[in-house]
């Protein structure tokens, strides 16, 4: 008996949005819109971490080898305790031959006549785990034995790390105000929805209805529109991501920054938009009817 009334309730869940089409069409659009602005803010927001974070990966750490130690294998045998700084990702071994050679390809040759390697220093590329810890980890190189110094932006690296936690902070907030904004607007259009509903609640309690029962085809109605609105929001946001980011490859811009790929992120939207969407939905849902039913 549980069953075939459970079934029932369900039933009138689904036929609630076909009976009541408008008002749930416009519960999808605001659901739908509420999330493109959301994840449109979202994704601006990794695309521009990124960014940042490519510049902080092109900001290297220079460690020159120390004159006495001219053999390039004594010289390079320093990679083990240079690698094992902390906070360093990456090391690239230089000799000084290669760094003669990249010198000279950046002047007039004429110019460089009577130079040779002798007046370069083998030396290790450097990338760093963290540039906030730029001037500790030159600190800690400088301290390896047969490091003479250690070339490092330090100044850059502070403004990298500025910018990027501006760019979380604004963001972090946008995204916030954003989900208060969203959640209000859908749960009054919900609300607006269920209005017009209120004497059908209201004769279902005369003639002796729970709350439960009531209530049931209201959470499955926003459960329904919920989900609707995520995976139609979800496929428009890819389509708005794809178009925008393929008409900015096209430019000028395009060529020196790198885009966040949507396949990247798409199964992370898709779960938050599906959640997001479903949570509005059944609380929306249930939130509307709350007052209808104290009769």
């Amino acid at each position: 008996m549980r069953l075939s009334r459970g079934g029932y309730l369900i039933r009138e869940g689904f036929r609630s949005i076909t009976t009541h089409s408008f008002m749930s069409f416009a519960s999808v659009t605001i659901i739908m819109a509420c999330l493109i602005i959301m994840g449109s803010v979202s994704l601006l927001s990794v695309n521009i971490d990124a960014l940042i974070k490519d510049l902080e990966n092109q900001n290297e750490i220079v460690a020159f080898v120390d004159d006495s130690i001219s053999d390039e294998d004594e010289a390079r045998a320093l990679e083990s305790a240079v690698a094992a700084v902390e906070n360093v990702s990456s090391v690239e071994f230089v000799t000084r031959d290669e760094a003669m050679d990249n010198f000279m390809s950046n002047y007039d040759d004429e110019l460089m006549e009577g130079i040779d390697e002798t007046v370069f220093r083998h030396r290790f590329i450097i990338h760093l785990t963290d540039i906030a810890l730029m001037a500790q980890t030159k600190a800690n190189l400088e301290a390896v034995t047969g490091i003479a110094k250690v070339k490092a932006h330090i100044e850059y690296a502070n403004t990298f790390v500025t910018i990027r936690n501006i760019v979380s902070i604004v963001s972090l907030v946008l995204i916030v105000m954003l989900v208060f904004v969203s959640v209000f607007i859908m749960s009054n259009t919900i609300k607006l929805a269920t209005f017009g509903r209120r004497e059908e609640i209201a004769i279902m309690k005369m003639v002796g209805a729970n709350n439960g029962f009531i209530r049931l085809p209201f959470v499955v109605e926003g459960l329904v529109l919920g989900m609707l609105g995520g995976g139609l929001a979800f496929v428009a946001e890819w389509g708005i991501y794809e178009l925008l980011t393929g008409k900015l490859m096209g430019t000028l811009t395009g060529s020196f920054i790198t885009v966040v790929p949507f396949s990247s992120v798409a199964l992370t939207v898709l779960a938050f938009y599906m959640g997001t969407g479903i949570l509005v939905g059944v609380f929306g849902g249930v939130n509307a009817i709350r007052n209808y039913l104290k009769v």
